[in-house]
């Protein structure tokens, strides 16, 4: 009797149990500033976990070797910056990267409540998130609305109330 329950207990938890194979990746980087403020710190982590169940290829099979089936694999990316102010926060893609729009060249950059567009070394515009890839686009005393389409490149749409129209200029990634 004993043995029986014992039997029972063990094959119920081997059907419970699943492997699984999971590879966790971290990757911390720590901007520098130095100006006439002083030096501050923008610290950028982001986070990668990968999970594949694993399965044999003839689970019913009586054979000692056993080859393992592709399933397919689920990642999870998270990105956490913490601002020189001691902010921290979550962002679902980093967009941080170099756009061109005609013959200027533009870095878009974290900041501590969104994104800095720096033309050199100045600021020329502000991006502030408002939902899942919607921006709004702040610069030189006009609003717009700013999106990042398909391959990366920032599109920025801006209505002028004198013509009643709307100009779309595309900043591409480089």
């Amino acid at each position: 009797m004993r043995t029986t329950i014992f039997t029972i207990a063990t094959a119920f938890f081997a059907l419970a149990v699943q492997a699984q194979q999971v590879q966790k990746e971290s990757t911390t980087t720590v901007t520098t500033v130095k100006d006439s403020d002083g030096e501050r710190k923008l610290v950028k982590t982001q986070e990668q976990v990968a999970t594949q169940q694993l399965q044999f290829q003839d689970g019913e099979s009586k054979a000692l070797n056993k080859d393992l089936a592709s399933t397919p694999t689920q990642v999870m990316s998270t990105t956490t910056v913490t601002a020189p102010d001691g902010t921290t926060r979550v962002v679902d893609v980093d967009r941080s990267a170099f756009y061109t729009s005609g013959s200027n060249k533009y870095q878009v950059r974290l900041d501590n409540v969104g994104y800095s567009v720096m033309d050199g070394s100045k600021r020329s515009a502000v991006l502030r998130n408002l939902g899942p890839n919607a921006y709004i686009y702040s610069a030189k005393g006009k609003t717009a609305h700013a999106y990042f389409d398909k391959n990366g490149n920032m599109v920025v749409s801006t209505y002028d109330p004198k013509t009643d129209k709307i100009t779309t200029e595309t900043y591409t990634k480089n």
